[in-house]
């Protein structure tokens, strides 16, 4: 590895490991005073931590403090990797998963907030372990790279190579010059909707466990619930369940956006186009599926009114569009079972994701958005050869290397999807299920179809099938290039 700066990034993965330490010390904690049973396991994960984090760090203290492109790519894989690899330590050492394979899916799902999982009974498990499922999330959602880029100028190192590669958004606005004070409003606008959304389910009935659980997973569009039949298990409290579509639908918005409502600049936010379209979908998404479950009786009941059996149908509806757009993956029903019709439509949504500068993963609107406009734009192209015709977002011209990166991105992402689903199938996963676990690992929305759908886990997989699954939740959330990249003998020759 010429060339590269390995004291830097060996120093990088420590201060990582140190921030997992910091989260492990809050679950070794709630284990303490809620006794149940699993502090000595996640107390020697927490030792483990720190020790490799902090060895990490103090032995690579006489560093250059310059970090270039090539590294940042390096970094971010390496530090998703040794976060995964540590953060598994809790369910290792508290015997609460049956394997190294099942620990690994399960910590990738939560750092990647995919929220698919292996764990037939989340209820029988103890309270920290679940708490520390959340915890992976919530790191996970906005992004452990962003939230080192907001400590990185303090130890004299710039961030902006990290962020690059951690979080790319097409056209992005920066709150700020400096970087580090972007990662730093974009995490102060994260906690407060995590501590809002906690407040608001805990007093619409929700015990403050399982509040503060939910808000870490609907705020990172992870999916990790605390009950075995996720948010169904507050059917009868549609509060509930409204409270959590609204955060979902905040989560899967642009922080940048969210910014600048905070900050009173609405027209901004009202004239975005992206939010715009993201919102249309979702309405014209929820129309259709709540029409089919009329059609179908879904929730009719002989002494219900027809108000009930609407209100209950658009309820659901509306939850399982939002959840599978945003990638979120929480659950209020098993929507495989409603209908063919309404099963196919959500196989579909797990292509569209949330928006740029979102926690939500797949495609996202602003890269269909340009799709749609750029196939459009060869119609006018085909009649006016000689025209210099551009796609335009928010009024402004977009760069025609964006739009062939947008391309590139589109159709890799597609060939992933359909390699993924191929490999699966090699290991013996019937058709739907093989599509529904590669298109939901990738995109990390979580359940998927088949035998991995909404009332399933992915406990049935083969082992190679968890760890393949695993890595197609790390490609997918690190905007596929970011991994790939890496495997491109071009990156490795010495510039």
């Amino acid at each position: 590895m010429k060339g590269f700066n390995l004291k830097l990034i060996v120093h990088i993965l420590g201060l990582l490991l140190l921030f997992n330490s910091l989260f492990m010390a809050i679950a070794t904690l709630s284990s303490y005073f809620m006794d149940d049973g699993a502090t000595r396991g996640i107390l020697i994960a927490f030792v483990v931590n720190l020790s490799v984090g902090g060895l990490a760090m103090c032995s690579t203290l006489n560093h250059k403090k310059e970090i270039k492109k090539r590294e940042g790519y390096l970094t971010v894989v390496f530090g998703w990797l040794a976060m995964v690899i540590f953060g598994m330590l809790p369910f290792v050492f508290t015997n609460t998963v049956s394997s190294v394979s099942d620990a690994l899916f399960e910590t990738m799902s939560g750092y990647t907030a995919t929220g698919a999982t292996i764990m037939d009974d989340i209820e029988s498990l103890p309270k920290s372990i679940i708490l520390w499922r959340s915890l992976t999330h919530w790191m996970g959602g906005m992004g452990v790279i962003v939230l080192a880029i907001a400590i990185l100028p303090l130890l004299g190192i710039g961030g902006m190579q990290l962020f690059s590669a951690e979080a790319p958004v097409l056209g992005g606005d920066k709150l700020h010059p400096r970087i580090s004070d972007t990662a730093k409003r974009l995490w102060l606008i994260y906690v407060g909707l995590t501590a809002v959304n906690a407040l608001l389910l805990s007093l619409s009935g929700m015990s403050a466990f399982d509040a503060i659980n939910h808000a870490m997973s609907t705020i990172a569009s992870g999916g990790f619930s605390t009950k075995n039949a996720s948010l169904g298990y507050w059917n009868d409290i549609p509060q509930i369940q409204y409270i959590t579509v609204f955060f979902m639908f905040l989560a899967g918005t642009n922080f940048v956006l969210l910014y600048y409502a905070i900050k009173g600049k609405f027209k901004r936010v009202f004239l975005d186009t992206e939010l715009s379209w993201y919102a249309g979908f979702i309405g014209a998404f929820v129309l259709i599926v709540t029409a089919s479950l009329m059609k179908n009786g879904a929730y009719a009941m002989a002494d219900s009114a027809v108000w009930t059996s609407l209100e209950q149908s658009f309820r659901h509806a509306l939850f399982q569009v939002v959840a599978v757009i945003t990638t979120t993956g929480l659950v209020t029903s098993d929507f495989t079972a409603w209908s063919p019709f309404v099963t196919m439509l959500f196989f579909g949504l797990m292509f569209l994701g949330g928006s740029t500068g979102s926690t939500s993963g797949g495609v996202k609107v602003m890269r269909h958005l340009i799709l749609i406009k750029n196939g459009f734009l060869e119609f006018k192209r085909a009649l006016h050869p000689n025209a210099i015709l551009m796609v335009r977002l928010n009024k402004i011209m977009i760069k025609q290397s964006i739009v062939y990166h947008v391309l590139a991105f589109f159709i890799l992402y597609m060939i992933l999807f359909i390699i993924g689903a191929g490999v699966l199938s090699i290991l013996g996963l019937d058709f739907t299920t093989a599509i529904g676990a590669a298109a939901a690992s990738l995109g990390n929305v979580g359940p998927g179809l088949g035998d991995v759908g909404p009332a399933s886990t992915y406990a049935s997989l083969p082992t190679i099938g968890k760890w393949w699954c695993a890595l197609l939740m790390l490609i997918g959330r690190l905007e596929l290039f970011t991994v790939l990249i890496l495997l491109t003998p071009y990156y490795w020759r010495k510039h």
